[in-house]
């Protein structure tokens, strides 16, 4: 089995091992911390999502050039890129370390609806998340590494062992009544650590050498030209999910917040289901604008990628539309059900991109992500705005319903961009991935909306109801959605699972 196959069940292992804990783990630090502390803890880990976009994205850079470099057999132009990058990189974390000390000795200023006891510990909080991020934008490299040389299982392998190990002893830590500093202090060691398996793995098994043959403003001009936009959308993806958190701690208190963070981390759960795929997927698509593939080759492998999401993306939304209120009620409690409403409104906007995500990586190859991060800057901005005002009405369901609004509005955008700029057959994309799905899910869910009727009164039940909902929709899929290339993944993965 090649690394790629092997890379996509790892990828999809992990996310449903760590969504998995993710969701096993969340009521269990909420009922140990508390929901002002846990509300506190997402808040401070909200704005250290703003200062970790300070990468500029230079891990993108690296797979990108380094899958160029390698294509074109140029080891010395490929050690000599990564010398390079590793001296941005030491001047970002002194950025950042800055940043962190600006942001430390004015935080009252932002939130201002914090008591005085939640505002010292949230300093502490912060210190050390910004030490950790000083030490993971750099080690984030060499999983970047191992992603432009293709190879995919021992880093998503370690990412398994990494969050089996985190899981395991958070539940110890709490059980011994640690707060939010102990989660931080336990990650921040986790990170050390297998950042340092990572790079041990890249020099000595992958034989990567780190040289500076010859500094020039040029090389740093050809990364930045590249990664600027790459950090601008990453601007953006933050503004758009994590801003909700900093404009309701401005305006309501941490109980509010904790309810939105709660729907945005089901939401982004949500994600991981393809953006698993797509990383897989950029040293493809540079391989494949390198050697100049015609714009119909590009699009039947979007189509390919994109089918491969949407059978997931499907399930997964499916299933959250039909039982995702009674699982938060059973999962966080009653007091969480506008989480439910703020999961699936996110869902719903990031479908069709998802689903599109192979598109991302053919902007990427091309250098063409520029218009993509502007579009989305714009967009949001207006859409936080349109939050603000929504708040009004519903306060957290209203800020996240103007952030996706405008989200759909620049991805309505982004499709014409596609076909008038990258020549792309967009109107082949959609007929080709949906053509049979557009009948057969509407009517899976209308069948399984039925079970609805059924109270859910525990985990029993509502276990019955999605393994139905899971074998039929499963069933429906191979016997009449899967196209023959798809059918053999199927039988060679199950085949490959009997060996």
């Amino acid at each position: 089995m090649s690394q790629l196959k092997k890379g996509a069940i790892l990828s999809y292992t992990t996310i449903f091992l760590t969504n998995g804990l993710g969701l096993l783990l969340t009521p269990f630090i909420i009922r140990k911390l508390g929901n002002s502390e846990y509300g506190l803890y997402t808040l401070v880990g909200s704005l250290i999502a703003y200062v970790s976009v300070l990468d500029f994205g230079l891990n993108n850079a690296i797979v990108r050039f380094v899958a160029k470099y390698r294509a074109q057999n140029n080891r010395n132009k490929e050690e000599n890129f990564l010398a390079t990058t590793m001296i941005i990189y030491s001047f970002i974390s002194l950025v950042v370390l800055l940043v962190g000390i600006v942001f430390y000795l004015n935080i009252e200023t932002f939130f201002k609806k914090l008591t005085s006891a939640e505002l010292e510990k949230a300093k502490i909080l912060f210190a050390i998340l910004i030490f950790n991020l000083t030490i993971t934008l750099p080690g984030g490299s060499f999983s970047a590494i191992s992603s432009a040389y293709e190879r995919f299982v021992f880093p998503r392998a370690l990412t398994l062992v990494k969050y089996l190990i985190r899981a395991f002893l958070i539940v110890s830590i709490l059980m011994l009544n640690a707060d939010s500093l102990g989660l931080v202090i336990l990650d921040t060691t986790l990170n050390i650590v297998f950042i340092s398996i990572n790079a041990y793995y890249v020099f000595k098994y992958l034989k990567v050498r780190i040289k500076l043959h010859e500094f020039n403003w040029y090389s740093i001009q050809d990364i930045f030209s590249y990664s600027i936009w790459i950090f601008v959308y990453a601007i953006a993806s933050q503004f758009q999910w994590q801003s909700g958190q900093i404009v309701l701690g401005a305006i309501s208190g941490t109980k509010m917040i904790a309810i939105y963070s709660v729907g945005v981390l089901l939401g982004s759960y949500y994600a991981t289901f393809s953006s698993a795929i797509s990383g897989l997927f950029i040293p493809k698509a540079v391989k494949m604008i390198t050697n100049n593939n015609s714009e119909k080759e590009l699009t039947d492998t979007m189509i390919m990628v994109g089918r491969l999401c949407m059978f997931v993306l499907f399930l997964i939304f499916g299933g959250f539309f039909l039982f995702g209120k009674n699982f938060i009620q059973l999962w966080v409690g009653s007091t969480y059900n506008d989480s439910w409403i703020i999961a699936l409104i996110i869902m719903i906007g990031y479908t069709t991109p998802l689903i599109q995500i192979f598109g991302n990586s053919i902007l990427e190859a091309k250098g063409k992500y520029s218009f993509k991060a502007i579009l989305n800057l714009i967009f949001l901005f207006f859409g936080v705005l349109l939050g603000v005002f929504l708040t009004r009405f519903n306060t957290a369901v209203g800020m996240i319903l103007g952030i996706c609004i405008s989200w759909v509005v620049s991805q309505i955008i982004l499709n014409y961009y596609y076909v008038k700029v990258i020549k792309l057959d967009i109107k082949r994309f959609f007929i080709s991935t949906f053509e049979k799905m557009i009948y057969i899910f509407p009517l899976i869910i209308c069948v399984f909306y039925f079970l609805n009727f059924i109270e859910v009164t525990n985990w029993f039940i509502l276990g019955i109801k999605i393994f139905l909902y899971a074998i039929v929709y499963s069933i429906v899929i191979y016997k009449f959605c899967l196209n023959k290339y798809e059918l053999s993944l199927v039988k060679g993965l199950l085949k490959n699972l009997k060996k």
